[in-house]
């Protein structure tokens, strides 16, 4: 029967509907600080076998080399985050840093968990100390001296100041970074922010510039990595791939209604 063309019709437009969803997301994002695009991986659905490869089709044993199975469609399976580099952008405020490599920055969020992230915009509260742009406290936390005259942070994480009648720099604090064996298993939770699971395994924490994570630089700001040209090229793709499976559907109908015309 047509029909089931009409389900398998119905499952491609489905896919592709969230594939136009994702890279709407990603092209909702592109200016989004820190942003990692997502893309969708699809499965083929169960098959049924008619007759399946490698039966006997008789009774002196020879064998169907390819058997007749028909698919019933498609799903989506995951959604991948790419953690590839993104562009960095100069800033003009000190406390912005770019992770050039691999890492994030550890966050403490407001219930005592440990958020993680590739945003660096950073400022300070009303204690000095270093603060996401919705007040989510830096990881380990710094302090800056209200009467610092400048603010310093090296390649390696340290935080530098120098302060009012002292020639020599003072080092008042170390940033620390994570990384994880599997980052795209992190749970992402909006405002920048994922979350450790099951699949991210435990982080690893160390200094910025050390074993295998990146380096930091200052008054910079690592933008997204999506790429408007690609995301468009896919959305068009997902566009005629939603189409050719309304095609389908079509078809399917029309012979149906020739079915139904017989007499």
């Amino acid at each position: 029967m047509p029909t089931r063309s009409l389900d398998i019709g119905a499952t491609g437009m489905l896919a592709q509907q969230m594939n136009v969803d994702v890279i709407s997301q990603n092209i909702a994002n592109m200016t989004t600080t820190g942003y990692k695009r997502r893309n969708v991986a699809f499965q083929d659905l169960m098959y049924q076998n008619i007759d399946r490869p490698g039966s006997t089709s008789s009774d002196t044993g020879t064998i169907v080399p390819t058997g007749l199975q028909l698919g019933l469609g498609v799903r989506p399976a995951a959604v991948a985050r790419e953690h590839g580099q993104g562009a960095v952008r100069i800033t003009e405020n000190p406390l912005d840093m770019a992770i050039t490599g691999e890492g994030f920055f550890q966050i403490e969020l407001p219930n005592g968990n440990t958020a993680y992230t590739r945003d660096g915009t950073f400022q300070v509260n009303e204690n000095g100390e270093i603060v996401t742009v919705d007040g989510y406290l830096l990881e380990p936390g710094i302090t800056i001296p209200e009467d610092a005259l400048t603010v310093d942070i090296n390649a390696q994480g340290e935080v530098i100041v120098n302060l009012p009648n002292q020639t020599a720099s003072q080092n008042i604090g170390q940033i620390e970074l994570a990384n994880f064996i599997n980052p795209a298993g992190l749970e992402a939770i909006g405002d920048n922010l994922l979350l450790e699971t099951d699949a991210s395994g435990a982080p690893n924490t160390g200094n910025p510039g050390e074993d295998d994570f990146g380096a930091i630089q200052q008054s910079a700001l690592e933008q997204s990595n999506v790429n408007v040209v690609e995301e468009i090229t896919e959305l068009i793709t997902a566009q005629r791939a939603y189409e050719m499976n309304s095609n389908i559907i079509s078809t399917t109908d029309e012979m149906l209604q020739t079915l139904g015309q017989l007499r």
